[in-house]
């Protein structure tokens, strides 16, 4: 299981205790939300990019959308997202799950968008569909060994 990996992953920073698991689904923005009783921003979804012979990941927050513009000027290619079996392969966790921790050797950088950054703490997942972990951006940034912050999303309206 790969929400396993990811408490193996955070006995390192004395956090593993800190995973939340649910008895609910958390595997979209929506029911995470309804999980923790927060609102939908201020969940941290994990998106993976094809990049090369491997991919990217971006963490943004739970209310905003990809600038495509934005991420080909950033990153000198077309946002292209990875397939579930790709994501599986790539990153080592399933749709629904993916986390920015304890990934596989395809991840070619984590990057955070600035959306991220209006809150005190978020959620990112934590490898399974029912599970998350409360963090600031500052740790986000520091847990998921963050290759840096960027700007792809469009504006909030």
């Amino acid at each position: 299981m790969s929400i396993e990996v990811v408490r193996e992953y955070f006995k390192k920073y004395d956090m593993q205790d800190k995973i939340l698991e649910f008895p609910v689904s958390s595997a979209t923005v929506e029911l995470a939300a309804v999980a923790l009783g927060t609102e939908q921003a201020r969940i941290a979804k994990t998106m993976s990019f094809k990049k090369d012979d491997g991919c990217i990941l971006v963490i943004t927050a739970g209310d905003v959308k990809i600038d495509n513009a934005k991420y080909r000027h950033t990153f000198g290619l077309k946002a292209k997202m990875l397939t579930a079996e790709e994501v599986v392969e790539y990153v080592g966790h399933a749709i629904g799950g993916v986390c920015p921790f304890a990934v596989k050797e395809g991840v070619h950088g984590i990057y955070i968008d600035e959306s991220v950054k209006r809150f005190e703490t978020v959620f990112p997942a934590c490898g399974s569909a029912n599970s998350a972990i409360e963090l600031t951006p500052d740790q986000l940034f520091q847990y998921s060994n963050a290759t840096g912050w960027v700007d792809v999303c469009k504006p909030k309206e």
